[in-house]
C-alpha cells in the first residue's frame, strides 16, 4: 500500500511482503528498484529536487529509519514496523542461495567489498555471486561498470554508496542495467564484512541504533545525526501542529451535537 509521509511517497509493507515482491521481480525479469527511506534521507529530500525526485521514481519506498515509523504513526498513518536495508539485504540474500538467483554487489572498498562477499557466502551456503565492484570508480568509468552488471545477468544488485550518489547512478542507469531487483544498501557492506558493528536487538527496537552508530564513528556520523534528527523533529513537529489545528477547525464547523439527525 502507498502512501504519503509529508509529501513523499512510502509503501507500507511487511518484510515478508518486500521479500516477496523482490521475488517475483527476479522471476518475472521486470525491474523493481527499491529505495530505503530514513530520517537523514528524508531531511536531504527537502533541500535537494533532484534526490526527492529520484526518491519518488523509484518503484518501492521502504520504511527504513524507526523515526519515519514513529514520524508517519503520529500522522496517523497505519505503519507497524520498519524493514531494515541491512536486514532485508540479509533475508534476500538467503532467498538468493536457496532459489539460485545471483545478486551483484557494487560499493564500498575493494577490500571491504570481498570480506562482505566472503562473509555472505558463508552465512548462505550455495549463494552464488554475479560480480563484485567497488565504488571507486569516475563518473568517465560508469558506462564500463553498467556494461559489467549488464553482462552478468545478475538477478539483483545491491549498491553499497552513499546518498545521493547511489539515486544519481541509478538513475542515469537503472533502464540500461538489465537487472531486475535493484536496491541501494547504504553502509551495510561494513555491517557484512564486520568492519561496522549492529546495535543490539534492543536497541535497534528503542530506535536508537542512530545513537549506536555514533558511538563508533563519532568524528563522521555526530553531525549527520544531529543536523537531519533535529530538522526532522521541527519538520514534524509543524506537521502535527498544523493536523491538530486542522482537525480543530474542521470540529468547529461541525454541527452542535444536539442537531445531528434532528
Amino acid at each position: 500500500m502507498r502512501l504519503s509521509f509529508l509529501g513523499c511517497p512510502i509503501d507500507v509493507l511487511s518484510m515478508a511482503e518486500t521479500v516477496e515482491r523482490a521475488r517475483d521481480a527476479m522471476l518475472s525479469r521486470r525491474r523493481l528498484q527499491h529505495v530505503a527511506l530514513n530520517v537523514a534521507k528524508f531531511v536531504n529530500m527537502r533541500s535537494d529536487p533532484t534526490l526527492a525526485a529520484d526518491v519518488a521514481n523509484s518503484d518501492l519506498v521502504g520504511v527504513d529509519g524507526m523515526g519515519i515509523v514513529w514520524g508517519a504513526r503520529a500522522l496517523g498513518l497505519p505503519v507497524k514496523a520498519r524493514v531494515a536495508g541491512v536486514d532485508l539485504l540479509t533475508e534476500l540474500l538467503e532467498l538468493c542461495a536457496r532459489e539460485g538467483f545471483r545478486p551483484f554487489f557494487l560499493g564500498a572498498r575493494a577490500d571491504v567489498l570481498q570480506r562482505a562477499a566472503a562473509r555472505a557466502a558463508e552465512r548462505h551456503p550455495g549463494l552464488e555471486f554475479a560480480g563484485l565492484q567497488h565504488g571507486y570508480f569516475t563518473r568517465e568509468q560508469e558506462p564500463a561498470v553498467v556494461h559489467m552488471i549488464r553482462d552478468s545477468g545478475a538477478d539483483c544488485l545491491f549498491i553499497g554508496m552513499p546518498t545521493p550518489r547511489k539515486e544519481r547512478f541509478l538513475a542515469a542507469h537503472r533502464d540500461d542495467l538489465a537487472t531486475p531487483f535493484v536496491m541501494g544498501v547504504g553502509g551495510s557492506f561494513d555491517v557484512l564484512a564486520g568492519v561496522v558493528r549492529r546495535a543490539p536487538r534492543l536497541v535497534q527496537r528503542l530506535g536508537f541504533e542512530w545513537l549506536y552508530r555514533v558511538f563508533q564513528e563519532p568524528r563522521r556520523m555526530w553531525w549527520r545525526y544531529a543536523r537531519t534528527n533535529t530538522l526532522f523533529a521541527a519538520i514534524l513537529a509543524q506537521a502535527f501542529i498544523r493536523q491538530r489545528l486542522k482537525s480543530i477547525m474542521d470540529g468547529g464547523l461541525a454541527p452542535p451535537a444536539s442537531r445531528v439527525g434532528g
